[in-house]
């Protein structure tokens, strides 16, 4: 069967991946392309009696432009299963990736049509729902992530958490290896982080938001989710690619309201390599199709490797109804599927969110951990600083001039004034 066709113009009801692809040596790229259209869909590395004339005419992929390395390929929707990223996953980043015929195979992009983006639910709450929850509509969230990431007890990590609540951070998060360890269980940690939280919203006047990581196995992962709601949380987080697809969307589809914190760990496993793997875009997307309400999206700025444009195309994936298609881009119409709210982390201290600002605007939340509990004076002036670095961003206020006047900056200044990565 022969799938290169590129007099080919995809229908609104196509499936378009963009593929980087390297042959392996001897192949060429087309005869390579024909074998990945091939194996991702109907076909098989032979002929078998067993094709039906009709089921190759109305299902086969369509090859509609090649541009070395890069190949385009059109699926009929029929093919996927709607509402099942596993499924979906399994056809256009599955078995290809272990084929002989391929020496380099990266899913670039992809762009779902309306009749299977309309059979996900997306984002419960999404970007807007969490300021109103939050109460924070004018300015970027800030938040920060416990330190050390393992190793406190659930009572000093409560603790950690109200400092940083009360000296002004919106949020805080279990880092991403913290679940349910013999030093810092799981429910006593839930229930002592609640309390703390509680005791911030009183004394500050804010709604604070408490993440707890329900990362788990199935069964666990859902009775953690109880235990979250029937502790009056605002939030649960979950490991998205640890977890699987399968596993968020099963998280998602029993949240009852609660917004979802999406951590990325171990992304860059498969999208690190420029050439092989999915790209951080490709795997963005697919979180907001999954239903997560926030996203790690990188900080450009920070100790993460990410590059800027790409991080700049996932954020607006995450924030746009509509995101137009253009060189090497398949955009997508999000249909009625709420925007997810970007966050920034990763090496970021507080001279950092001017940069970040600069790059996302107020719609980020900004996560710093060592960035907080690293000043001097301890992770409530932390948080301090943070505020009133994000306040003087908003006023147009250089960094040196708030150093100068304010003793909570100015001793963070002195320590990571001029630090970049």
């Amino acid at each position: 069967m022969q799938y290169l066709d590129l007099g080919y113009s995809p229908t609104d009801n196509d499936l378009l991946t963009l593929y980087r692809l390297t042959p392996a040596e001897g192949k060429t790229l087309e005869e390579v392309a024909e074998a990945l259209a091939g194996e991702s869909s109907i076909g098989t590395w032979t002929d078998v009696s067993t094709m039906i004339p009709e089921v190759g005419e109305n299902l086969k992929p369509h090859i509609y432009k090649i541009a070395e390395p890069y190949v385009w390929i059109a699926y009929p929707s029929q093919l996927f299963e709607p509402g099942s990223l596993p499924q979906i996953l399994s056809s256009i980043a599955g078995n290809i990736y272990g084929m002989k015929a391929i020496d380099r195979l990266r899913l670039e992009d992809f762009r779902f049509p309306r009749v299977l983006t309309e059979s996900f639910a997306g984002p419960a709450l999404g970007r807007d729902g969490v300021r109103e929850m939050l109460g924070v509509a004018d300015r970027p969230l800030i938040g920060t992530i416990v330190k050390p990431k393992v190793g406190l007890s659930s009572e000093q990590f409560a603790e950690v958490l109200y400092e940083a609540m009360a000296g002004g951070c919106d949020l805080v998060k279990d880092d991403e290896n913290l679940t349910d360890q013999g030093f810092n269980r799981f429910e006593k940690r839930l229930e002592l982080s609640l309390k703390a939280a509680e005791r911030a919203e009183r004394e500050t006047g804010e709604r604070k938001g408490y993440m707890p990581n329900v990362t788990a196995p199935g069964d666990e992962l859902l009775r953690r989710l109880e235990l979250v709601k029937q502790a009056g949380s605002r939030y649960v987080m979950i490991d998205v690619v640890t977890t699987g697809f399968a596993g968020v969307q099963m998280l998602r589809n029993h949240t009852d309201g609660l917004a979802i914190h999406a951590h990325r760990a171990m992304y860059a496993a498969f999208s690190r390599v420029p050439d092989h793997g999915m790209s951080t875009l490709a795997f963005s997307k697919l979180t907001r199709f999954a239903g997560v309400d926030q996203l790690h999206v990188g900080t450009i700025v920070g100790k993460m490797e990410g590059d800027k444009d790409e991080i700049l195309r996932m954020h607006q994936e995450m924030n746009n109804a509509v995101v137009e298609p253009g060189d090497r881009l398949l955009g997508q119409d999000w249909g009625t599927l709420k925007p997810v709210l970007s966050v920034a982390s990763g090496g970021v201290h507080p001279f950092l969110i001017p940069a970040i600002m600069g790059h996302f605007g107020h719609e980020v939340a900004i996560m710093q951990g060592g960035g907080i509990h690293g000043h001097p004076d301890g992770s409530r002036a932390g948080a301090r600083t943070a505020r009133k670095v994000v306040d003087a961003v908003l006023k147009g206020e250089s960094m040196e001039s708030l150093a100068e006047r304010d003793t909570d900056v100015g001793k963070a200044y002195k320590i990571w004034g001029h630090k970049s990565w």
